[in-house]
């Protein structure tokens, strides 16, 4: 079911929630937190889609703020229920001109009360997110360094920009690397790993955000590296991890698998696809509390690997 308000005010949206609710529509017990997206249109469908998919993980309420180009003051909302917005319900707001120079006070009156707030931005951004408006009032903040303009600059910049509570996609991007390197230095023989080696495309945030995190939980320098278009267009290609016994090779061979190479054994091919928008989101909102680990890579790993943005080697 979708709602039409338009030039309405707050006050007018939460009525129409609660009308909603009472006449059976949707039910907001059991939301677990308020999700706003900060976004422009044309861009907002693929972020709530990815949201309602979610949801029916962590039901909660979404509230998509964009910003019109009408210079006369006026907001304009639409509610999705029910199957129109997964196991969620949705809030369109579109502010115009005077409208949206306060979007904090476009979004408090409409957040669940006593739930987290996460706020999301899935394209343009603030540098400092904790700073923003919307970013004040949330206990996590969302961004994707894959969708700024210069990504290897962008996140090159996540140290100096973090505060408690901060989190870029091309960090959740790392956690199937993650978790398959963690799995195979688990493993006999138990040697010191004594070099690193990362390599990704020239697109891809991700590559030095992993060269960090081993820089980081290993102890010792990491190499890495950017490989043209020709050589490699999406993503991290490959590590190469060197112990004393032999060199464990873990390399995409394409975009949706990558071969696990170890001394002695036989070679091995696992399912490494790029993970969704809906993936990504899903896994940022399992967990509320700032993302320690995160903040010691972005801001302790990343200078150990030396200039993020240039595709420099450690």
């Amino acid at each position: 079911m979708i709602i039409e308000l338009p030039d309405t005010t707050v006050s007018q949206i939460s009525r129409a929630l609660v009308n909603v609710r009472e006449e059976g529509g949707a039910v907001a017990l059991g939301r677990v937190l308020t999700l706003v997206i900060v976004t422009q249109h044309g861009e907002e469908e693929a972020a709530i889609e990815a949201a309602n998919d979610a949801s029916r993980e962590h039901p909660m309420r979404v509230i998509a703020l964009m910003f019109g180009h009408d210079p006369t003051p006026r907001l304009d909302a639409q509610i999705r229920v029910g199957g129109d917005a997964g196991a969620s319900e949705v809030v369109l707001l579109t502010a115009h001109g005077a409208a949206g120079s306060n979007p904090e006070s476009l979004v408090t009156g409409l957040l669940l009360p006593d739930a987290p707030v996460v706020a999301w931005w899935p394209a343009r951004t603030p540098a400092f997110t904790s700073r923003s408006e919307i970013g004040k009032i949330a206990q996590r903040r969302i961004t994707d360094a894959a969708t700024q303009p210069n990504p290897g600059e962008w996140v090159g910049a996540l140290g100096e920009h973090y505060a408690p509570g901060n989190t870029d996609f091309s960090w959740t991007r790392l956690t199937r690397w993650r978790e398959q390197l963690a799995a195979v230095l688990d493993q006999p023989p138990f040697e010191p790993v004594t070099a690193v080696e990362v390599r990704g495309a020239e697109s891809s945030p991700s590559t030095p955000l992993l060269a960090a995190w081993l820089a980081l939980a290993l102890d010792i320098p990491v190499s890495w590296s950017y490989l043209s278009e020709e050589e490699w267009s999406h993503g991290i290609k490959s590590v190469r991890l060197t112990r004393p016994s032999g060199d464990i090779v873990l390399e995409r061979n394409t975009h949706d698998t990558a071969v696990l190479t170890q001394p002695g054994q036989p070679s091995h091919e696992l399912a490494f696809p790029r993970r969704s928008l809906r993936e990504c989101l899903a896994e940022e909102l399992r967990r509320l509390d700032p993302d320690l680990l995160y903040g010691r890579v972005v801001t302790d790993g990343c200078a150990r690997i030396g200039a993020v943005s240039e595709g420099t080697h450690a």
